[in-house]
């Protein structure tokens, strides 16, 4: 009989390469994940790891069995999920992976309605970009991510995951309230094409939405702070050291020395959304946490689609 605890640490050395990265996932030290592939071994008669370098490599049935046994954890965890969850009274523990403005204004006002509703329902929320949410719930690490997806630069989701639509958001140019195009009713690319820039980091995918505003222009935006934290972006809007793309939600209130103005042709929006695994469709956590993110996200002073 092959052990289901020692069939779920070859999926996750599979899954996050190494047995070290597998044991961070999975609260275990190294050894104990060495361990259960011992064990694994010993119960299937093959062998599932071999050297590489530093490292390990799944063997060709090592890796047939990783196969096997994800489908295995998806046909459990649909079970745990629909069979034997009350739908009536969502309980446990829900793991939420978000990016920083829809924890603020989407995610901040849900638990605190779980917490009143529904007391038997705990969560956990890291913050992190959309492409590390998706790996996490890809891989099992969470169970929901909040994501979104910029028109101009599209979130791939795998095939085993869902993607539902919560709202649209926009991004507004934020400048210093003495700025020439301060009292402008929009804006576009051309307009600003000389000003300098603060941006989250390189590589983050608002980062990426602001390089292809001036794509088709053939110039890079001329950014010369980066800050992950948009509130930052509005405290150096106002000191007028630059400009910012910030988007509405989960935005604050904006100084008097900040204007906001609309970039158009094209306007900068993208579409926030909820990613979970195909098995945890039914979930009665799931679908109440979907249901309440899509009633705030109704609530807010956002575009409608």
């Amino acid at each position: 009989m092959i052990d289901i605890s020692a069939l779920r640490a070859l999926v996750a050395v599979e899954q996050h390469g190494s047995v070290v990265a597998a044991s961070d996932v999975m609260g275990f030290s190294p050894s104990a994940i060495s361990q259960q592939i011992k064990k694994l071994e010993k119960q299937t008669g093959v062998t599932v790891l071999e050297r590489s370098g530093r490292g390990v490599l799944l063997t060709e049935r090592g890796l047939a069995l990783a196969g096997y046994g994800r489908r295995i954890m998806g046909e459990l965890e649909e079970l745990q999920a629909t069979l034997l969850a009350d739908p009536a009274k969502p309980s446990g523990l829900l793991r939420l992976v978000a990016f920083s403005t829809a924890c603020r204004g989407l995610v901040g006002p849900m638990l605190g309605r779980i917490a009143a509703a529904h007391p038997a329902l705990g969560i956990t929320v890291l913050a992190e970009d959309p492409r590390e949410a998706v790996q996490r719930i890809a891989s099992g690490e969470a169970e929901l991510a909040v994501v979104h997806n910029w028109n101009s630069v599209p979130l791939v989701i795998p095939e085993n995951l869902v993607h539902e639509d919560l709202c649209i958001d926009q991004a507004d140019v934020l400048v210093n309230s003495t700025h020439a195009l301060a009292a402008s009713t929009a804006v576009e690319p051309e307009d600003l094409l000389d000003e300098t820039w603060i941006s989250t980091p390189a590589g983050a995918i608002c980062n990426e939405a602001l390089l292809q505003i001036f794509a088709g222009l053939g110039k890079v935006p001329n950014i010369r702070i980066y800050d992950p934290d948009f509130s930052t972006h509005i405290a150096m809007v106002e000191q007028g050291v630059a400009v910012a793309l910030v988007p509405r939600l989960g935005r604050p209130p904006l100084p008097d020395g900040v204007a906001a103005i609309p970039v158009i042709r094209p306007v900068q929006q993208r579409s926030v959304g909820v990613v979970y695994r195909k098995t945890m469709t039914a979930s009665p956590n799931i679908r109440l946490a979907v249901n309440m993110l899509r009633d705030i996200a109704a609530e807010l002073p956002l575009p409608r689609s």
